[in-house]
């Protein structure tokens, strides 16, 4: 037995604060306790103490100073490292957060503030019916963007406030997994197709779920444009330093919301962070859909990602007609076969886009490459003098281009060889000017080499850019993407082009329409509201048989064929260099840009990618490529992790298939993303 002397000089004092909400019961406790006492232990004394009968299975406790949960509760406080100057929280796990969805609407949940942001991202997907959670993350604002919005907000007299669809009576809220959220084959579908509405079966498959049908629209539905007044109070990056802050608020997959910070009804982003959306399907994910459609509108009017006037008016009439169908009966009507059949084709073009294609034609793969052979004219920008034009006879073959004198010569050697592989390819077009080019920039060892080719007409071009494309990435004609992404090309070619007619212009509809919602203002201030209406109402014409999910379909893929799309941008300064650069972090490669002109520099493909690793100390990230290229680099613009946790995500993403059941490996996500610190 030993005396109480003994076990007094073993033991010591313990303060723990409990969080709860009754004000009569005091709130600090003292435990008397050995280093040799577990968690758990320490848990039951508390609740013993506390002597108020209540629920305390949501409760853990919080390490303040050292900001961690102690979650393990077999571990002893001596292994934790617990000591008697510790302060203690007896607290929930799950607590009330504001999210702000990529439509700018706000919902309120319940959400784990002890689990990994990975998970805690999960069950917030399985609550809004998200599939394929691996895809979004958090992000945190800005305090730039939020100087401008309290700026604006002293200004207006009258204070606003916010509508926010309140969930918090979610299943995730009382520690039980959410509503599946996937699906299998042999699933019922959860939405129409064609207009997105919740299949009469869904309502009962949410019964489990606070998503009721009123909610599912407001998620999976484009709700009335905002005002120009709306849209010039949000942050609109300028330079590309601007839009490096965009993406420096990104929170820690690995790390838990508590850890880092977040304080209960705090509102944060919930944002597609990985631009790879695999395996949409309008039968399964019409949230998921608007969700993306709402991030890549709202992108394009706070100019986040560049586009030219052609572009910035279809993307007007896209939404335009997403609003005018998500506003009427009509997108409950749009049901005949044939629409269809359009959608599954718009669909299979956009999974094949992110694909990269299905395995249906391998033979054919291997036993016939095709090549394209036509006159184009070559131009070469000179530093001193006019751009040259000449015309060759090009051959297109594997992953190179060649280009000849003349026809008469191709048997011969070529004036130069070009191997795409790895280069960047931007479109010059203008559809209305005739003007069909591709812009060539050729990694050399200081730095790009641009190249245009000048293409006749929209099929020469459609079929030429799709071939530099799918070089780029080191595959050739033969690959089954080759052809859809032909027909992408000429369907966006197709919408581009329109041509005036009376009817667009004196359409009583344009009188309501109110053309500053759907451009961003620097063309509401080039253009009187009647210029851009009538503008609008021509495009439209294009797209105007298009239903409902299709139109969101096809606004996403035109997001896709602009240049910098999925990009996300930080400051960073390279080893060896004295001046800032702009990396770009892309799906599939890492693009060096300068800070002053905009212009790539070079590019690193994830497939050329031999390891990368980060050195904690100094915060420098660490690349190998294949040919005995590394490079270095510290970031200034965010924390090292965010683009080691990117780079290591979108390596992740490109080993997901169809075949997995849609269970995702999340440990080989924290193995690629956690880091060492």
């Amino acid at each position: 037995m030993i005396s109480s002397s003994e076990y007094g000089s073993h033991s010591w004092e313990l303060v723990v604060t409990v969080d709860h909400q009754h004000e009569e019961v005091q709130k600090e406790f003292l435990l008397r306790v050995t280093g040799d006492l577990h968690i758990g232990g320490v848990m039951l004394k508390l609740v013993e103490q506390i002597k108020m009968s209540q629920d305390w299975s949501d409760y853990a406790l919080w390490w303040e100073q050292k900001k961690c949960w102690l979650l393990k509760t077999h571990w002893t406080l001596d292994k934790c490292g617990v000591q008697a100057d510790a302060k203690l929280f007896f607290t929930t796990q799950h607590k009330m957060l504001r999210l702000r969805l990529p439509n700018m609407k706000t919902v309120r949940l319940k959400v784990s503030f002890s689990s990994m942001v990975f998970k805690a991202v999960s069950d917030i997907c399985k609550i809004l019916n998200i599939r394929r959670s691996e895809e979004l993350s958090l992000l945190k604002q800005s305090e730039d963007t939020l100087k401008k919005k309290k700026k604006k907000d002293k200004n207006s007299k009258e204070p606003v406030t916010e509508d926010i669809l309140n969930l918090c009576n979610s299943p995730v809220s009382s520690g039980l997994s959410g509503s599946p959220g996937l699906y299998s084959k042999t699933m019922t579908p959860l939405y129409d197709p064609i207009s997105g509405t919740p299949a009469s079966s869904t309502i009962t498959w949410f019964s489990d779920s606070p998503l009721t049908e009123q909610n599912c629209s407001i998620l999976a539905f484009s709700h009335p444009n905002c005002s120009p007044e709306m849209l010039a109070e949000m942050y609109q990056p300028r330079t590309l330093g601007d839009k490096a802050k965009l993406n420096a608020g990104w929170l820690d997959s690995s790390r838990s919301l508590m850890e880092q910070g977040i304080l209960e009804d705090d509102q944060l982003l919930l944002r597609f962070k990985y631009y790879t959306f695999f395996d949409l399907n309008p039968k399964y994910d019409a949230v998921r859909i608007n969700q993306i459609y709402e991030q890549a509108r709202w992108a394009i009017l706070l100019e986040e990602i560049d586009c030219t006037e052609e572009e910035m008016l279809i993307f007007a009439a896209l939404q335009y007609h997403v609003s005018k169908l998500s506003l009427s009966s009509e997108a409950q009507d749009f049901t005949c076969e044939s629409e269809v059949d359009e959608v599954e084709a718009a669909l299979s073009n956009l999974e094949v886009t992110l694909e990269g294609g299905n395995a249906s034609n391998i033979l054919e793969d291997i036993t016939d490459i095709p090549k394209l052979a036509d006159n184009l004219r070559l131009v070469r920008p000179r530093k001193l003098s006019l751009k040259a034009i000449k015309p060759y006879w090009f051959v297109f073959k594997d992953t190179s281009v060649s280009y000849f004198k003349n026809r008469e010569s191709a048997q011969g050697e070529p004036i130069e060889k070009v191997n795409l592989k790895g280069c960047e390819i931007v479109p010059d077009v203008n559809v209305a000017a005739k003007k069909f080019g591709i812009k060539l920039l050729i990694p050399v060892a200081d730095g790009m080499n641009e190249v245009y080719l000048r293409c006749d007409n929209e099929t020469q071009y459609a079929r030429w850019m799709a071939a530099c494309i799918l070089a780029s990435k080191g595959k050739t004609m033969a690959d089954s993407s080759y052809h859809p992404e032909v027909h992408k090309i000429l369907s966006f070619l197709k919408m581009k082009n329109w041509t005036m007619s009376p009817q667009a212009v004196s359409d009583p509809e344009s009188i309501d329409m109110k053309p500053e919602c759907f451009v961003s203002l620097r063309y509401t201030k080039k253009y009187k509201s009647r210029q851009l209406a009538a503008r609008i109402l021509e495009a439209h014409q294009s797209v105007s048989q298009m239903t409902l999910v299709e139109a969101k379909l096809r606004f996403i893929q035109a997001w896709q064929s602009l240049p910098e799309f999925g990009l996300s941008y930080y400051i960073v300064r390279f080893k060896g260099s004295k001046k800032d650069d702009v990396l770009g972090v892309s799906y599939n490669r890492l693009i060096r840009i300068d800070i002053a002109t905009g212009d790539p520099i070079t590019t690193w493909r994830f497939s050329s990618m031999k390891q990368w690793n980060v050195n904690w100390e100094i915060r420098q990230v660490a690349i190998e490529f294949d040919q005995n290229v590394s490079i270095a680099f510290t970031c200034l613009s965010a924390d090292c992790k965010i683009i080691h946790e990117y780079i290591g995500g979108y390596i992740f993403l490109s080993t997901r298939s169809k075949d997995q059941n849609e269970t995702l490996d999340e440990d080989l996500f924290h193995k690629l993303t956690g880091g060492q610190e």
